[in-house]
C-alpha cells in the first residue's frame, strides 16, 4: 500500500506512528496516548491523556480513563472511567464538574462519570468500554448519528 506508507514515512525516512510520548531527563522515552484518541465535543479537540493527568490530581481517584461517548447535540461527550482511591468517596459527575470549574476548559469537564475496580484488560480498551457505555448509558440512537 505505497499511499498509506506516504502519509507516515516523511522525506527524511521518519515514521510517524501517531504516538504521543514524553522524553523524561535520562532521555528515556515514554508512550502516553495516541494522536488519533481525541473526542472531538461540539467541534473541539479533547485529547483523553491531559483530561486523565489533571483527573488523577483529585484527591478520590487512584486512575481515569477518558473516552468520548456519542451525543446528538455535540457529536460527542467526555466521559470518565473512575478508579476511585481506597477509603475515599467516588466523585459523581457533580463533584468532578466542581472540582474541574474553573481548572480546565468547559469542553473538557466529563459529562459522565463511571465508578469501576478495573479497566477492561484488552488492547482495544477504550473502544470496550465506549460500547459498554453506549449501552449503558441508551446513547444508541446517538451513535448512529455520530458515525454516520
Amino acid at each position: 500500500m505505497p499511499e498509506r506508507t506516504a502519509e507516515v514515512i516523511d522525506t527524511s525516512r521518519w515514521m510517524h506512528a501517531g504516538d504521543l510520548a514524553v522524553m523524561n531527563p535520562d532521555g528515556y522515552i515514554n508512550i502516553v496516548g495516541r494522536i488519533k484518541d481525541v473526542v472531538i465535543r461540539g467541534g473541539e479537540n479533547v485529547y483523553p491523556t491531559e483530561v486523565e493527568e489533571f483527573l488523577r490530581t483529585h484527591p478520590g481517584i487512584a486512575d481515569v480513563q477518558v473516552i468520548g461517548v456519542p451525543d446528538d447535540r455535540y457529536g460527542e461527550q467526555v466521559m470518565a472511567w473512575v478508579i476511585p482511591r481506597p477509603g475515599a468517596e467516588p466523585p459523581t459527575a457533580a463533584t468532578l464538574r466542581d472540582f474541574c470549574a474553573g481548572r480546565l476548559a468547559t469542553y473538557k469537564i466529563p459529562r459522565y462519570v463511571k465508578t469501576v475496580d478495573a479497566f477492561p484488560l484488552t488492547v482495544t480498551r477504550k473502544a470496550a468500554m465506549r460500547e459498554r457505555s453506549i449501552r449503558e448509558l441508551s446513547l444508541e440512537a446517538a451513535a448512529i448519528v455520530s458515525t454516520a
